[in-house]
């Protein structure tokens, strides 16, 4: 029996990469940088804003400065909290798959809490998600298990399934020991094959009925 379901957000739940390539091309703008190719940002999105923030140094060859790091993730979630561009989009069919669950819904992600809430507010679904553990939640993030557990606790530590897209939420499923319901078309670049997992869907119209089999 599953006392609840726990989602990642970015490439499981919204498709996200427009509005952070869109950040990131800001960002690199106010510092006279050239901009990355959207694809080459979308690549990035998994690890929070510190891993994109390193991984776009390192993309532009920039120097390791532990400052410049901290101040440029400070700027890009301020902007993307404050000022998204509202590219963002759920993916198709997820609003009527999640009316259609029957069970308690939270949120573990390595975004930042003010953002998720911000892009909660912004789709108008900031009643589907009373649990939210964010990147910055916690000292650790994803795929530490901390932050699956901080999660599976505040919705009162039942058995629950974690619906997600990526290795990091792969390897965050298997180090807390919970299941994952893979959804095929996020932000993985690993072979389905190679990821551990319970199930997989590539359309939110059949994750209900996923999410039916493993609780049968």
């Amino acid at each position: 029996m599953l006392s609840a379901l726990i989602f990642d957000l970015d490439g499981t739940l919204v498709d996200s990469a427009p509005d952070i390539h869109a950040g990131v091309a800001r960002l690199l703008a106010e510092e006279g940088l050239p901009d990355l190719p959207f694809a080459t940002v979308r690549g990035f999105i998994g690890g929070g804003v510190p891993t994109l923030i390193t991984r776009v140094m390192r993309a532009l060859d920039l120097p390791d400065d532990p400052a410049r790091h901290a101040d440029l993730c400070a700027r890009f979630t301020a902007r993307y909290e404050d000022d998204p561009q509202g590219l963002t989009r759920p993916y198709d069919g997820v609003e009527s798959a999640l009316d259609a669950l029957d069970l308690p819904l939270a949120l573990c992600t390595n975004k930042p809490e003010g953002p998720t809430r911000a892009l909660l507010r912004h789709l108008g679904w900031t009643h589907r998600f009373p649990v939210i553990v964010g990147g910055d939640t916690l000292p650790l993030r994803k795929p530490d298990p901390a932050p699956l557990h901080h999660a599976i606790a505040a919705t009162g530590g039942g058995p629950v399934l974690f619906v997600g897209d990526s290795e990091v939420d792969a390897e965050t499923a298997r180090r807390a020991g919970v299941p994952l319901l893979l959804f095929t078309e996020g932000y993985r670049s690993t072979p389905l094959a190679d990821l551990p997992h319970a199930a997989s869907f590539d359309h939110w119209d059949r994750m209900p009925e996923r999410v039916a089999r493993l609780r049968g």
